[in-house]
């Protein structure tokens, strides 16, 4: 470690806040099998060595925990052609050859969940039950994409003329580039990945700059799961280095297809890339959910529902509510309510402490970006009533605003922090109008317990998930992504694999009839 990082280190722990807990002033170590700490890309099957390496630190603490192979555009070249090579034969395999590889996958996930999680949590700051709670939601695809494996059916049609049969079947696209985000180090891999081996892709990725170690992990396990050299191949690098490698595995003619999960600006970006070479793309890109409580709602299940939307992983997820309306009825009763759960049930700290409910965000920039959304919303007329303030490093008070109106900025542009603003409205109509102003819609969530305006509401949101009742609905058996400009195609569900899968159309002719 060098010297300006090690006095930076030393600073950040000198100066902790009254608001965070002294045990943050200790020196934390992450304990994993060296196994399980990897620090180099993984390409066609071997561990390699770039140049330059780049640090990966703690956002709680802002100690470095290693350092990472910084690979750069000829890296990513040569996992590409690896994993062209590769796909070769992975194609040719059977479905039930895949599905085995991937349940094999999923077994050393679950086995190997304690580590998995320790990883995730210093290196995305999440509190460790999250980070257990990531990992066994990033094992459920490989399980589920392990059984879609063996369902990816084509069909017989019915043909115009006695002598044809036509037959549409199902193929693998390719060499995918997986593209994916910091919050969700381990599922965001895993959701792209599971569905592109089972349909007989093989992947590149390229982990967060942030958090390159889970991603890297996965990449072990794979091995000792008996993925072939080649089908899954992993390129950490660094921020300097991101956009070098995001256009070779975005433009190289050898690349079929490219996901990415992220901001919606990065997604344009790679689409523009894409599409010189028509790659087919997937999208899962920002978004800006409302929660809106109607004067029917549960308000105490109205509650529970904002505390697990708002605040799993310090407000930092795609589909993390950011605007609240709430029905003037309940309005204050509901903000009192929230108000008092924030008090009773969210505790900041490191995420290896076993209180810890709220971890930091991910960096200092982070952190201006929420402060600066308050200072707007107090600016214009809004009322702190909980939190408001940034502690020392990345941490930010949970924060909860009344009063909020339609023109401050936290309710025209996604937070990615706990900040809950709450505005007041009278109808209906008025909520789902000011729920769809947004160009985004990824996820949306609503309470009430009247029949007919739950169907009205869910059918009227301009989003790609409905939760009603419910704050918490992410679930391999389902969907998984927006509209608008949150996004293009789908993940998870009996879907996700056809994102990875190309229709054939073969015309049998020349039959006796």
């Amino acid at each position: 470690m060098s010297a300006v990082r090690a006095l930076r280190n030393r600073r950040f722990l000198r100066q902790v806040s009254p608001g965070l807990p002294a045990s943050l002033r200790r020196h934390y170590s992450l304990d994993v099998p060296a196994a399980l700490l990897r620090t180099r890309g993984y390409v066609g099957g071997r561990w390699v060595s770039a140049a330059s390496v780049f640090p990966v630190l703690d956002p709680a603490t802002g100690q470095e925990l290693t350092q990472v192979s910084d690979c750069g555009p000829a890296e990513a070249k040569q996992a590409v052609e690896a994993a062209y090579e590769a796909f070769q034969s992975w194609k040719q395999t059977t479905a039930k050859e895949r599905s085995v590889v991937l349940r094999r996958w999923f077994d050393l996930l679950v086995q190997n969940k304690e580590d998995l999680a320790k990883l995730i949590t210093f290196e995305c700051g999440k509190p460790l039950r999250e980070s257990l709670g990531e990992v066994a939601y990033s094992a459920s695809f490989l399980e589920w994409f392990s059984e879609e494996a063996r369902r990816v059916y084509g069909d017989i049609v019915p043909p115009p003329a006695k002598d044809w049969r036509i037959l549409l079947l199902k193929q693998p696209i390719g060499v995918a580039s997986v593209i994916t985000p910091w919050n969700f180090p381990s599922a965001m891999i895993t959701r792209k990945v599971g569905a592109a081996v089972a349909a007989g892709c093989t992947v590149v990725v390229k982990p967060a700059e942030d958090t390159p170690l889970s991603a890297l992990a996965l990449a072990e396990l794979a091995e000792q799961a008996g993925l072939p050299p080649g089908v899954f191949n992993v390129v950490p690098c660094s921020r300097e280095k991101t956009p070098a490698v995001g256009r070779v595995l975005c433009t190289d003619p050898l690349v079929a297809k490219v996901s990415f999960t992220g901001s919606t600006a990065t997604g344009k970006v790679l689409l523009k890339m894409a599409a010189d070479t028509v790659k087919r793309v997937s999208m899962e890109l920002g978004g800006h959910a409302p929660f809106i409580v109607f004067d029917s709602a549960d308000v105490d299940s109205a509650v529970g529902g904002a505390m697990v939307s708002k605040f799993r992983n310090s407000g930092q997820t795609c589909v993390c509510s950011n605007r609240f309306l709430v029905q003037s009825g309940i309005y204050d009763r509901f903000v009192d309510k929230l108000g008092r759960a924030m008090d009773a049930e969210l505790r900041l700290g490191h995420g290896s402490e076993p209180g810890t409910t709220q971890g930091p965000l991910i960096n200092t920039r982070a952190a201006e970006k929420v402060v600066h959304q308050i200072s707007d919303a107090v600016a214009r007329g809004a009322k702190v009533l909980r939190g408001g303030s940034r502690l020392d490093g990345s941490f930010m008070e949970p924060t909860l605003l009344a009063d909020v109106t339609t023109d401050m900025l936290c309710m025209k542009e996604e937070t990615f922090g706990p900040l809950v603003p709450v505005i007041r409205f009278e109808t209906e109509e008025e909520a789902v109008g000011v729920a769809n102003a947004a160009n985004v819609g990824l996820a949306g969530y609503f309470y009430s317990r009247d029949v007919g305006q739950i169907w009205r509401v869910a059918e009227a949101l301009e989003v790609g998930l409905v939760g009603v009742n419910e704050g918490l609905v992410s679930t391999p058996e389902a969907t998984f992504g927006g509209v608008k400009q949150s996004g293009l195609g789908r993940e998870g569900s009996k879907y996700g694999i056809d994102e990875y899968l190309e229709v054939k159309y073969m015309c049998f002719g020349g039959l006796r009839p």
